[in-house]
């Protein structure tokens, strides 16, 4: 996708100019990032910090404790033509697909403008709405499967068919048992019917019931709310804490809250919806800079410092910089360290989105900042949800206490929403605990261990079978690149016959031409459920012939 890194390896070592495939960023450099010196034991988090020096420049020296190693090979020239000529080929024939339907030679399912409106300007006619009736509908029957239990390391799915090409779906009444899941966000397999969340769940449901019926400023602040609130304080290292009903609203309600007109945010390309429309809707000013690039970064701070505010050249009453812990779609990891030197020398604040790192990041599962051995007290603004890592629903932001207190009374998702569900914060209370080994247990500790085993794993074979795959080495977020949109549904449909479910993604949620499959490891995936579904997507890669990888790599003893 796009450039992920400094134009130049971070760890100081001699850079190599490549001819067989491996991908030069935009300035002729490989696009593998090497950040640490000593190879550490698989599978181990380093328990001594070890130097780390990059060519990023002199700032970055000894800023990092850990390996930070990021791949993103370059498309195949042959592969991105053929890419391109496939959505040229779908294109014309959609123009003519939308001629014969206006002429009613085909029959047209799309939605349509009311007759008494015709001369209205079109409501919904854009480029996006031409994609998904004619290249979308294609491959629909990928997406929105319904499933039938709990979404653990196994799934069932409803059985369905279409009639009428993806337009519509009939249930057959029959389910797909047994289907391993590879694209839940479930990364420490807490979403389960049962166990000691499941339980406690349950028995605060009997207490409490399942609605509270009010806001939290209201009559819908209970004393499980308080309690989920500290002990989320307490897991992050922070003074205090506040959490929402909604992941979403969590930051798109809450950046309004906190900057406005004359403020700056610099947000990084690859955020993510919920952020950038919280930026949106501010009325800040909102500068774009390179995925995870410290100099363009860096320029931009520095050029708000000097020149300020358009036109008046006031200095910003704010600056606000915009981060995620781990990128959804590119797997990739914040270079936090980086981050947080720039922002304390340009005196900016943080926003750091953990949503898919807490739980699955660092030794104690705290998230980036925990894997990167960092005080909590350097991120202003700590958010993250409870809908991935906790098995739940909701989010939460940390951070200083007048920070809380502000946003109490000037936050919308905290003054107009619902309270959380009772149920849904004990699943919140007592996933946590376990993580922080305060049920008495080693249980929490243990999936942090295993999923960090399982992401080593499931990557490192994934890139010896010649997969490209995108993003950091620790990320549970595994992108392999598929590119072609004919493969796009063909790759999830030849998974499912072989009881495999996976997640493939396509434009709008990535560039046109870059799609690709997600898959989302979790600890509750066995060594012998990742060795099926290695064997499986090995089948079906050489089937659809995207094993697009030119590196040359040895096959590991295990």
């Amino acid at each position: 996708m796009t450039e992920s890194s400094a134009n130049k390896p971070a760890n100081g070592q001699v850079c190599h100019r490549v001819k067989n495939g491996v991908k030069p960023g935009r300035n002729g450099f490989i696009k593998n990032h090497h950040h640490y010196h000593h190879q550490q034991p698989m599978y181990c988090y380093p328990e001594d910090k070890v130097q780390h020096t990059a060519c990023n420049g002199s700032s970055s020296l000894g800023l990092y404790s850990r390996p930070f190693i990021e791949s993103f090979e370059e498309t195949p020239m042959l592969v991105a033509v053929l890419t391109y000529m496939g959505y040229g080929i779908l294109t014309i024939f959609g123009y003519l697909r939308d001629f014969l339907r206006d002429w009613k030679i085909e029959r047209c399912h799309i939605a349509r403008e009311r007759e008494e409106q015709r001369d209205f300007v079109p409501l919904y006619q854009d480029f996006e709405n031409f994609y998904t009736r004619n290249l979308y509908m294609r491959i629909r029957d990928s997406w929105n499967r319904p499933i039938c239990s709990v979404p653990g390391a196994k799934v069932d799915l409803v059985e369905r068919v279409s009639p009428d090409y993806n337009w519509t779906f009939d249930y057959t009444g029959k389910v797909v048992e047994g289907v391993i899941n590879m694209g839940s966000y479930n990364y420490l397999g807490f979403a389960e019917n049962t166990g000691y969340c499941a339980d406690a769940s349950a028995e605060v449901t009997m207490k409490y019931g399942v609605g509270v019926a009010s806001t939290r400023q209201e009559m819908g602040n209970l004393d499980r709310h308080e309690e989920m609130e500290e002990l989320v304080a307490k897991f992050l290292g922070v003074e205090s804490a506040m959490a929402f009903g909604m992941g979403f609203a969590t930051n798109s309600m809450n950046i309004p809250a906190l900057t406005g007109k004359g403020c700056l945010i610099l947000s990084d390309e690859l955020n993510h919806a919920s952020l950038v429309l919280g930026a949106r809707l501010s009325g800040s000013t909102i500068r774009v800079f390179k995925h995870n690039n410290m100099q363009s970064l860096e320029k931009m701070l520095r050029d708000a410092i000097v020149h300020g505010q358009p036109r008046t050249h006031r200095p910003w009453k704010k600056i606000l910089i915009l981060v995620e812990g781990i990128y959804s779609m590119e797997g990739s990891i914040v270079r936090l360290p980086e981050v947080i030197a720039l922002k304390k020398r340009y005196r900016a604040y943080l926003y750091l989105d953990e949503a898919h790192s807490i739980g699955a990041l660092g030794p104690g599962g705290r998230g980036v900042v925990d894997y990167f051995g960092l005080d909590p007290r350097d991120v202003d603004v700590m958010m993250g949800t409870f809908t991935k890592s906790f098995g739940a629903a909701g989010g939460y932001i940390g951070g200083r206490k007048e920070l809380m207190e502000y946003l109490r009374s000037h936050s919308h998702s905290a003054v107009y929403a619902a309270s959380m569900s009772p149920p849904v914060v004990e699943q919140i209370i007592a996933s946590m605990k376990c993580i922080m080994g305060e049920d008495g247990t080693t249980l929490g500790r243990d999936r942090v261990q295993q999923l960090a085993e399982n992401t080593l794993y499931f990557r490192r074979r994934l890139t010896e079978m010649g997969f490209i795959i995108y993003g950091n080495n620790d990320s549970p977020v595994v992108p392999m690149m598929l590119y072609m949109p004919a493969k796009i549904g063909a790759f999830g449909r030849e998974m499912l016959k072989r009881n495999i479910g996976v997640v493939v993604v396509g434009f709008p949620a990535t560039p046109i031409i870059e799609s690709r499959a997600r898959f989302c490891i979790s600890a509750a995936h066995t060594k012998d459920m990742l060795d099926t579904a290695l064997s499986v997507i090995s089948e079906v890669g050489d089937l659809l012939q995207v094993k697009y990888s030119r590196q040359k790599r040895l096959p590991s003893l295990d």
